[in-house]
């Protein structure tokens, strides 16, 4: 392949991507605001108007910064690759730290710092105009600095050490080196499964033991019916940062702990709380979290060694703006190009994830209403949909390529028939 033609394939490509997000935005945007006024009927009496008109006026605003970030995300790619940034940012540093693996680590630094810039107005924008506006926001500025030094901190240290051993594979271990960095990836993502309720998740938040003995008895009998095994009950902070609710177990093997944000405690009914509980049992019972863990493995798996067949080819340096002389071989520029472009490639795929995520969450459904009474789950579905503003008429081809669950009315119109 020329390098002339592997650019006209990424051009299209980016034009297909950016060109279909903007295009389902607008429908979404269109059907969620052709349907404000007026409550569907399956959710008549269940939510007020107003309640439904501010899940549409949230939805829109999302969406409407959603175009810029579409916009500026495929400017700022094809500014690094066919513009020349990137190409001049790897010289820069191959002059300052010559072309080892420090200067590769440098240059995912750079790169990283330059998106996180550039990306900064919209994420300050989406939680201190856009959630505040709708009163979810309880961030501070002193709490977000927090965030953003606590979550560099874990990037330096965790992914600055995995970053060069990964570099140093590529380099040391021949044609085949995409087999043990695949290793690596996943004994690493593995490790931190077990890492990350212990000692990742509370350096953001606190976590403190169930104490409402009434709820914790009903949620024990619910565990043992369903066989399942923690580490704990825990509360987490979340009103710190927002005022939405959720409910998850998280960890693997041993160190599998049941969390719930405090505002869902605040919002729900006990037997609300036991049906979502036992909608998340339902993803362990069923084998989700390890069904999703072997897709996504499988999935790295074939990425890597596509990569293993690109990256000794000058053309694709070069059909990307970065020059073929001593960059073609390098273990970073390579993986750098590779992360940044794929998903270009990737998103009119998204239906496929899309189906798989929604026929686990009918699968959890099913198995809470089997557990507790279906009639528990659908009112706190409602709940939540409503004090989360989140729209009850989603464009249905938006939806299939954006959302990882089902839309509200097809959820509940299944657990009737449960």
């Amino acid at each position: 392949m020329t390098p002339q033609t592997f650019t006209l394939i990424f051009v299209a490509a980016l034009l297909l991507s950016t060109g279909l997000h903007l295009w389902l935005d607008q429908r979404h945007l269109h059907h969620v605001l052709a349907h404000r006024d007026q409550v569907p009927a399956d959710f008549f009496g269940r939510i007020d108007l107003a309640d439904h008109r501010k899940a549409a006026d949230y939805t829109a605003a999302k969406v409407r910064l959603g175009f810029v970030d579409t916009l500026v995300d495929a400017l700022l790619l094809l500014l690094l690759t066919l513009g020349g940034v990137l190409a001049l940012v790897d010289t820069g540093l191959r002059e300052a730290f010559g072309s080892g693996h420090v200067q590769g680590l440098a240059l995912f630094a750079a790169v990283g710092v330059i998106g996180f810039v550039v990306g900064l107005p919209a994420s300050l924008y989406r939680s201190f105009v856009i959630e505040e506006r709708f009163g979810f926001n309880k961030l501070t500025w002193k709490l977000w600095l927090a965030d953003l030094a606590k979550g560099a901190a874990l990037t330096v240290v965790i992914g600055g050490p995995l970053l060069y051993a990964v570099l140093w594979l590529m380099d040391a271990m021949g044609r085949n080196w995409w087999l043990y960095v695949w290793m690596l990836w996943l004994a690493t993502n593995l490790l931190l499964l077990f890492l990350y309720p212990t000692v990742i998740a509370p350096l953001f938040n606190k976590f403190t033991p169930l104490e409402d003995a009434a709820l914790k008895q009903r949620i024990e009998s619910l565990l043992a019916r369903c066989g399942f095994a923690s580490s704990g009950l825990f509360v987490m902070d979340g009103s710190k940062r927002s005022a939405h609710g959720n409910a998850y177990f998280t960890g693997f093997g041993q160190a599998k702990r049941i969390v719930f944000f405090d505002t869902l405690l605040e919002k729900l009914a006990p037997q609300e709380i036991e049906a979502v509980l036992a909608h998340e049992l339902g993803h362990f019972r069923h084998k989700h979290v390890v069904k999703r863990i072997v897709l996504m493995a499988l999935m790295s798996l074939a990425f890597l060694w596509l990569l293993g067949q690109l990256i000794d080819q000058p053309w694709f340096y070069t059909g990307l703006g970065v020059g073929a002389g001593d960059t073609a071989g390098s273990t970073a520029m390579a993986l750098l190009l590779f992360s940044m472009v794929l998903p270009v490639f990737l998103f009119p795929l998204a239906p496929l994830t899309s189906a798989l995520s929604r026929q686990h969450e009918y699968e959890a459904d099913a198995y809470a209403a089997q557990q507790t009474a279906a009639s528990d789950l659908i009112t706190a579905l409602v709940k939540l949909y409503r004090d989360n503003a989140a729209t009850l008429t989603p464009d249905p081809l938006h939806s299939l390529f954006h959302d990882s669950h089902p839309p509200a009315s097809q959820r509940i119109a299944r657990l009737h028939g449960s």
